[in-house]
């Protein structure tokens, strides 16, 4: 068989599942509408939670910066790649996250396959949530390093396996909010417990960030003091509507990554115009605290609307809703009526996650009217009064 008629087959196999998947590029800026085609539609699926992705400021100092330092950065930070930007940019990061330094990466993902190998390393252990993101599991797979997965939030289920572990360096690993479950796990007992057990505790924070205790994230929420054994991972991609990722850390870690992290090593800097960007929208995140009170009234009232509606939606202040449905059929029929009800919010479907779900993502941007034209529109689909 021709190696081309594998590709051929797997392509088919997908297509019948109703798994494959297809690109949709929009032809406007992100925002609360997109315009897919010719067709204009409320947008439901984005991570840009705060209206960042095309805020003037946010605009406007990425242009300032691109006449000042120009487009490409045209070698890494290590070579000639970066500006005083991006050190500015690693100064506000730490500050804004309670850490003594930061190191910004090229996207979250590289953050976490470049961070995660580098700090467990082939000696150590690494104890991660089930439902980790993709990006945890395959920088877990390239340390390495001896690894446990533990139940989802399951703190006894982690303690059990911290306890059975021998390894002197351990790295709990886990996300405070699920970006498919809008779920956040109680990133205060993992602390204790990665206290009691002498654990390093690396938390992905990228939808938290913006989103909870002001903007600052899991750490603030829950009033822990980040200190030398708490890793912050984020990315500006989300709720700062640039793009990028960071880790957060004590002086020790940020100057170990980089010299072990060869995501950072490795890769053309960021532009700095989208370091600008990054630094712009965390001074409007902290100059106009509004726009994340904006976004809870609008996460209140969404959850308010969907329970009256008869729809269950877990009880958590995070931006992703999700609901859940039985068979990726099910979701896909949801989805288009959506569409036909001018609302984009695609279907999730395995691989990404196991049970099917139409994942509403919430943000500053949308009106009453926009939240109430998606619940009765998703009350039509589902059948409920």
């Amino acid at each position: 068989m021709k190696p081309a008629n594998t590709y051929t087959e797997h392509l088919v196999s997908l297509s019948r599942s109703k798994l494959l998947r297809a690109i949709s590029d929009r032809g406007c800026p992100q925002g609360r509408t997109i315009r897919i085609g010719e067709t204009q539609l409320l947008n439901f699926a984005s991570n840009d939670y705060l209206g960042l992705a095309a805020n003037a400021v946010v605009i406007d100092a990425a242009s300032r910066a691109m006449l000042e330092f120009g487009l490409g950065a045209g070698a890494s930070r290590l070579l000639s790649g970066g500006c005083t930007l991006h050190g500015e940019l690693e100064r506000r990061v730490a500050a804004f996250k309670g850490s003594a330094a930061a190191l910004v990466f090229n996207s979250g993902y590289t953050a976490n396959v470049s961070a995660i190998p580098a700090l467990a390393t082939n000696k150590g252990a690494i104890f991660s949530d089930e439902l980790n993101h993709a990006s945890i599991v395959d920088g877990c797979r390239l340390s390495g390093a001896e690894r446990f997965v533990y139940r989802h939030g399951s703190l006894s289920h982690l303690a059990e396996l911290l306890q059975a572990s021998h390894k002197t360096l351990k790295l709990v690993v886990t996300e405070s909010v699920f970006s498919m479950d809008g779920d956040i796990v109680d990133i205060r007992g993992i602390h204790k417990l990665c206290k009691t057990h002498n654990a390093l505790l690396y938390i992905d924070d990228a939808h938290a960030t913006g989103v909870l205790a002001g903007g600052r994230g899991s750490p603030a929420h829950f009033n822990i003091q980040p200190d030398e054994n708490v890793i912050q991972m984020g990315t500006f991609s989300k709720a700062l509507g640039s793009m990028g990722g960071f880790v957060a850390a004590s002086e020790t870690i940020i100057e170990y990554l980089v010299n072990r992290a060869r995501g950072l090593m490795y890769s053309t800097a960021l532009p700095a115009p989208i370091i600008a960007a990054s630094l712009a929208a965390i001074n409007h995140i902290e100059t106009n605290p509004e726009v994340v009170v904006t976004l809870h009234a609008n996460i209140g009232n969404c959850k308010r609307l969907l329970l009256l509606r008869g729809i269950h939606v877990p009880d958590a202040p995070t931006a992703i809703v999700p609901i859940y449905v039985e068979t990726v059929a099910e979701a896909m029929r949801i989805s288009e009526h959506l569409l036909t009800r001018g609302i984009y919010a695609p279907a999730i479907r395995p691989p990404t996650v196991k049970q099917p779900r139409i994942r509403i993502s919430l943000s500053t941007l949308h009106s009453d009217e926009d939240i109430e034209r998606l619940s009765a529109s998703l009350s039509e689909a589902i059948g409920c009064q």
